[in-house]
């Protein structure tokens, strides 16, 4: 980074002092470590949530609920900061989510929690675009790279510690602190946003378009609650689950109908014009079917058929997120030097085809230090893809658009991991009951017939038999799962290979105030 913020990044209204701006980037990344860790922390926390407040049957919708409000909420916010003022609705967000989270803690039962939990999503919606688009607003796409590490650090941090400190919380200061730790955390970030981000206001002169918004939210919400009931809740075949989808279908279908006549539209398709814009969308999802597929499957397969303790579930996650954090690193540092980043998205399309393949190889007998290792491997490739995709995104629009393109990268990366889950989550729940089944007969098919998933508790009342059979349907589930996550990654690499390397804005150092170069369309 040089002595100032670049002024060709954004028009700033004056450039900013190096100090001034590691404030705002120290703020940043709490702001985004507050929406990434939530989520993690009340995972643990649940059990003791659920024995006070009782509502076991709608303990699904605590996660839901916050899920389904950020998903839908993602590209207002990014819409919102792109006609109001980045700032401003940065501000609001962190104040929404901190509102949530002051109201989760003081529930005094599980509808009112579900209920308060929304309203932290909604504000998380705008914490995770606002820190992307606020970024892109202050530092041009070449320097952007050396913050990559930043971004991956926090995620990594996030997993890692997110059930630690869960635990630890829970255990000692009770669940509602689960909450309420985010209350100093988020004042410091609004305290160092407002005293040193200086980001010029905005006023457009269009309203806001809420039919877009109101047929977006709808086409999201059907989505999320497909993906999240599907298998479980209802059956895919079931009358509720086909009515969503056929909800989902009209609303997204009238929404895109929507934006091309709308004075101001919530997502302006002109985006989707940029071949890279397109191709990183499609490379987001991806990475987001495959990650939270991943994560939610390893520690699963590391437990029940390796042993492990269930207590230090993040840190079974270490070599993959270790990986990621450090190949993040990299890939940014040699594209903040090169300018070149196209070998990013096709290197790390290879390595996250190559590591699900290897994931998809591990059996009863698979030993800790060889299933690292293929974690590792899947961590190289997505650390050379988290953080390039949004660069690449951000790189593609004009600026008046950044908040957008944050957004809807943001979104397409949340609705991979829903169907990842769901999709991933539906073939191993299948597999696993029928080789429970084949291997245990009639005992099999009972311990299986409520959830495929067993906690350590369960698995440890199991006969042997009934226990070596699990551990067996176990590792044919992750089997069917992570070779779906293979073939699933191979669209990114043929993604990746149709990027365009366009020169990355500021490129040049000589001619940071000069235009950029006009994005490469369809």
């Amino acid at each position: 980074m040089t002595d100032t913020v670049a002024a060709g990044a954004a028009p700033t209204g004056g450039a900013k002092q190096p100090r001034s701006v590691r404030v705002v980037l120290l703020a940043l990344m709490i702001a985004m470590m507050l929406g990434m860790l939530d989520n993690m922390i009340i995972g643990t926390a649940m059990p003791t949530i659920v024995g006070e407040l009782g509502g076991l049957e709608h303990l699904s919708w605590v996660v839901t609920a916050y899920t389904l409000a950020t998903a839908a909420s993602t590209p207002v916010w990014g819409k919102v900061g792109d006609m109001y003022g980045r700032k401003g609705s940065f501000i609001i967000s962190i104040v929404i989510f901190l509102i949530g989270s002051a109201l989760s803690g003081m529930a005094q039962d599980m509808g009112q929690l579900i209920a308060f939990r929304a309203v932290q999503g909604l504000g998380a919606g705008g914490l995770m675009v606002g820190v992307m688009a606020i970024i892109g607003d202050l530092i041009p796409p070449r320097e952007r790279g050396k913050y990559q590490g930043m971004m991956a650090a926090v995620m990594a941090a996030a997993m890692i510690g997110g059930p630690l400190v869960g635990g630890t919380i829970t255990d000692n200061w009770g669940w509602r602190w689960a909450f309420y730790i985010n209350l100093p955390l988020g004042a410091i970030a609004l305290a160092a946003v407002g005293a040193v981000l200086h980001l010029p206001r905005k006023r457009s002169q269009a309203g806001i378009d809420y039919l877009g918004v109101a047929l977006l939210t709808v086409g999201i919400t059907a989505i999320v609650l497909v993906t999240t009931w599907g298998g479980t809740e209802y059956a895919w075949t079931s009358t509720r689950i086909m009515e969503l989808i056929a909800l989902g279908v009209a609303s997204l279908v009238g929404f895109v109908f929507w934006q091309t006549r709308a004075a101001e539209p919530v997502v302006p398709l002109h985006i989707f014009r940029s071949l890279n814009f397109t191709l990183m969308s499609v490379i987001g999802f991806i990475v987001g079917f495959v990650m939270f597929g991943a994560t939610l499957f390893l520690p699963l397969y590391q437990q029940s058929v390796q042993g492990a303790s269930a207590t230090n579930s993040g840190l079974l996650l270490l070599p993959m997120l270790g990986a990621m954090l450090v190949t993040s690193m990299v890939a940014g540092r040699v594209t903040t030097n090169t300018g070149r980043y196209k070998v990013f998205p096709v290197a790390g399309s290879a390595l996250l085809v190559l590591g699900l393949y290897l994931l998809s190889t591990m059996d009863t007998g698979t030993s800790r230090l060889t299933s690292g290792v293929f974690m590792a491997v899947v961590g190289l490739g997505m650390g050379c893809l988290m953080q390039i995709t949004m660069l690449v995104a951000q790189n593609s629009v004009e600026l008046k658009d950044m908040g957008v393109a944050s957004s809807t990268t943001t979104l397409f990366r949340t609705l991979g991991s829903s169907f990842g889950v769901a999709v991933m989550g539906a073939l191993f729940n299948h597999r696993v009951q029928d080789v429970m089944a084949e291997r245990a007969g009639a005992l099999g098919s009972k311990v299986t017939e409520r959830s495929a998933q067993l906690d350590a508790a369960s698995l440890a009342k199991l006969p042997e038999a009934a226990r070596e059979a699990y551990q067996h349907a176990v590792s044919s589930g992750t089997h069917g799962a992570f070779l779906l996550g293979a073939a699933v990654a191979v669209l990114s690499l043929a993604a990746a290979v149709f990027v365009r390397e366009v020169p990355l804005k500021g490129a040049d150092p000589q001619r940071e105030d000069a235009p950029a170069p006009a994005p490469e369309t369809v």
